[in-house]
């Protein structure tokens, strides 16, 4: 008996461990299809991702703007990308051409700038056409420089070529403060 039980145990062949090869190629057929398909989508993720940050950091400038000046009781402008929509009064100049920056008007008459140009707008995500500028005056109302009534219209347009659908977004503003945003399709030009 305890020979047989030798004989049984040596007589049964190792196991192999492993991947056939056409296991192998099954595996890598399927993997170069899910790869196929989730870059494109990714890279769609990442531009529309990119276009929403672009466009959070403008709301962001807008809600800034309208916060200093009700905080300080003076006026607060949100700078366009350009210097003639700015004006040329000591807020408009200090704006330059700083798209999204922020400019308080201080008690001695000097603008202080509180918040930076918006970063986002460069490389695959611009501003269509021009940002409109707006002065925030100590109730918080908006009103777009050189005019004298709270804002109704289009803030900005940003958009992005790396799209080709869903694209643009639009913020736009009524009654001197509400913001919206709407998705849109079009040309960046």
């Amino acid at each position: 008996m305890p020979g047989s039980v030798r004989n049984a145990c040596c007589s049964m062949k190792p196991r192999q461990r492993g991947f056939t090869l056409v296991e192998l190629m099954i595996t890598l057929a399927v993997a170069v299809v899910l790869v196929t398909i989730a870059v494109p989508s990714f890279r769609s993720m990442t531009y529309s991702n990119k276009l929403t940050t672009a466009v959070n950091d403008v709301i962001a400038s807008i809600s800034t703007a309208k916060m200093e000046a009700i905080k300080r009781g003076g006026s607060a402008q949100l700078c366009s990308n350009s210097a003639a929509n700015n004006n040329s009064d000591v807020l408009g100049s200090a704006c330059g051409t700083q798209t999204g920056a922020v400019y308080l008007m201080t008690k001695s008459n000097i603008a202080d700038q509180v918040r930076s140009p918006t970063p986002e707008l460069t490389g695959a995500v611009v501003l269509k056409g021009d940002m409109t500028a707006l002065r925030f005056n100590g109730q918080g109302l908006a009103i777009k420089v050189g005019d004298t009534t709270p804002y109704n219209g289009v803030v900005a347009v940003i958009c992005t070529t790396a799209l080709s659908t869903n694209n643009q977004r639009t913020i736009t503003m009524a009654a001197g403060g509400i913001l919206t945003t709407s998705p849109s399709s079009g040309s960046c030009t």
